[in-house]
């Protein structure tokens, strides 16, 4: 059985870690909050630019952009994998990176060379530890992602699908669907699929009219198709965000929990080694009181 003074000190050790853990998780039930609502707010705005761009592609059928043409066969392929700049938050980025190498391995073995832009730096270290070629990254966005920070390292995997580099462009990310539960999709980004830009009922009748261009159509649906792609990637951002402070809050509050069982479980070990020093001493007490 340890000595009281060790487990005196290994108690003070749990206690000081679960003070830490603890903060952390108060910090971030603090900032969940306000990354659900960045998430939240930024839906809006995809969706508009997606239902004018899809009312404007449909009224001009003449004009296909590159972002709208499937290419095949797929030989090269660009993929935007966004994690967290940092730990402590359970298996978010275990599970999306677990996700994104089983791709990695299929489209290896397929012979489909892979360029990729990492947003986020745990991403960035799995990527350089794979050796694939990564084009562009950025890392240390901080708690408010900014568009101008993604536009530029986004564009480089834009400018080389419309050159002919690359033939698709997928986009990695941590799905938010509760404060309990997050998914790591890879879904694919450029070329747009029918289904995405497909217009409902509501949106013909809301977006319906004859646009009035200004100079002509093709510029327009141009800048608003990078537009949307750019709104798609920030709204994948800011869910990451969310299912990252959402994730280290339950991590925290269970490590937390843990070191208040492993406290209780010391204590009690405290305990029974005192109880066994008083006894050890009462009996040398007594035994030498019976020998005088």
């Amino acid at each position: 059985m340890p000595g009281m003074k060790e487990v005196r000190v290994k108690i003070k050790s749990v206690q000081n870690t679960r003070k830490i853990t603890k903060a952390m998780e108060m910090v971030a039930a603090s900032k969940m909050r306000k990354a659900q609502d960045r998430m939240r707010a930024a839906r809006p705005y995809a969706e508009k630019v997606r239902a004018i761009t899809s009312n404007l592609s449909q009224a001009n059928p003449e004009y296909s952009h590159p972002f709208l043409v499937v290419r095949a066969p797929v030989r090269r392929v660009g993929v935007i994998v966004v994690t967290t700049d940092k730990g402590l938050c359970g298996g978010l980025n275990t599970n999306v990176l677990r996700l994104l190498t089983q791709h990695l391995r299929e489209w290896q073995g397929a012979g489909v060379e892979v360029k990729a832009c990492a947003i986020g730096n745990k991403g960035l270290q799995l990527l350089n530890r794979l050796g694939v070629d990564v084009v562009s990254h950025v890392v240390q966005m901080g708690d408010k992602p900014h568009l101008d920070k993604l536009v530029g390292p986004v564009k480089v995997l834009l400018d080389a699908y419309e050159r002919g580099e690359i033939d698709a462009v997928h986009l990695a990310f941590s799905r938010f669907v509760n404060t309990m539960k997050q998914e790591p999709v890879l879904e694919p980004l450029v070329p747009l699929s029918a289904q995405a830009m497909r217009t409902t009922e509501a949106e013909r009748k809301e977006y319906g009219w004859d646009y009035i261009y200004e100079p002509d159509a093709k510029p327009v649906i141009d800048a608003l198709l990078v537009r949307y792609i750019e709104a798609l990637v920030y709204q994948a951002v800011t869910e990451n965000m969310a299912c990252e402070q959402s994730a280290r809050m339950v991590a925290m509050k269970a490590a937390s929990d843990n070191a208040k069982t492993v406290i209780n479980e010391l204590q009690l070990v405290y305990n029974k080694s005192r109880q066994a020093a008083i006894t050890k001493e009462l009996s040398e007490i007594v035994g030498g009181a019976a020998a005088v």
